[in-house]
């Protein structure tokens, strides 16, 4: 029998998502409760892999078990033994055939920053000390819904078989004078590529690239004229839609 666990964490720290052979990760907690719980070797697949640092406030992973599981129990007991940053919504029976990851059909990220200085913003946003032109952001950012390769966002020497994605929603959203997020949708996200994107996007917003120019990156493919990727701490996948 599948199920799915709909769970939230703060990623300040753990090593990532994935299980690392020298460090804490989100799945790595998961599968030692679950195992624990369920007296039986459990392996989990999440509907992809936040990296260092980066929170989820919606994250899905499915764990296959012939044991007779109470969801509602299972869940309270998974709490309970779980560290504090991370939270399990529900755990849901599914069909075999559901996978996590393969059928979601979507998922979104929001990448925050502020412009003024603020000791409880620090964790969980980026600081910027400079002006920004969001305008010209958005305006670039909405040319990402007319590409599908994204060759140039992505982390260098990932493993990864095509940088193809499809992005369905990219726009700035101002939340107070000195308070913004990024908002991307996409059906797959290449590795690091969020924060890469939101890095050459404050690079337009700079003066430092004019629209032509983020339009040449995208079309260029090649990493190593975006901008920088910017730190994991401001970055949150919010939702995954199947």
């Amino acid at each position: 029998m599948r199920y799915f666990i709909t769970l939230s964490y703060d990623g300040t720290r753990f090593h990532g998502w994935q299980v690392q052979p020298n460090g804490i990760s989100v799945q790595g907690e998961l599968q030692r409760g679950l195992s624990l719980l369920l007296r039986e070797e459990i392996q989990i697949t999440g509907a992809g892999r936040t990296d260092a640092g980066v929170h989820a406030k919606m994250m899905v992973a499915h764990f296959d078990t012939e044991s007779a599981v109470d969801c509602k129990q299972l869940a309270y007991k998974l709490n309970k033994l779980l560290p504090q940053d991370i939270a399990v919504q529900k755990v849901e029976p599914v069909s075999d055939d559901l996978h996590a990851r393969f059928s979601a059909t979507s998922r979104t990220y929001y990448y925050y920053v502020h412009t003024v200085k603020s000791p409880f913003a620090r964790h969980y946003s980026c600081e910027l000390h400079y002006p920004l032109d969001f305008q010209k952001m958005n305006e670039a950012a909405r040319m990402l819904l007319e590409y599908e390769d994204f060759g140039a966002f992505c982390k260098s020497h990932a493993d990864v078989k095509t940088t193809l994605c499809k992005v369905t929603c990219a726009e700035w959203h101002q939340t107070s004078p000195s308070t913004w997020y990024f908002e991307i949708s996409a059906n797959r996200f290449l590795r690091n590529m969020v924060r890469a994107v939101v890095g050459t996007l404050i690079e337009v917003g700079r003066g430092r690239m004019s629209i032509d120019d983020f339009r040449r990156v995208i079309e260029g493919k090649r990493r190593t004229e975006a901008g920088e990727s910017m730190p994991g701490n401001a970055l949150f996948l919010v939702d995954i839609k199947y």
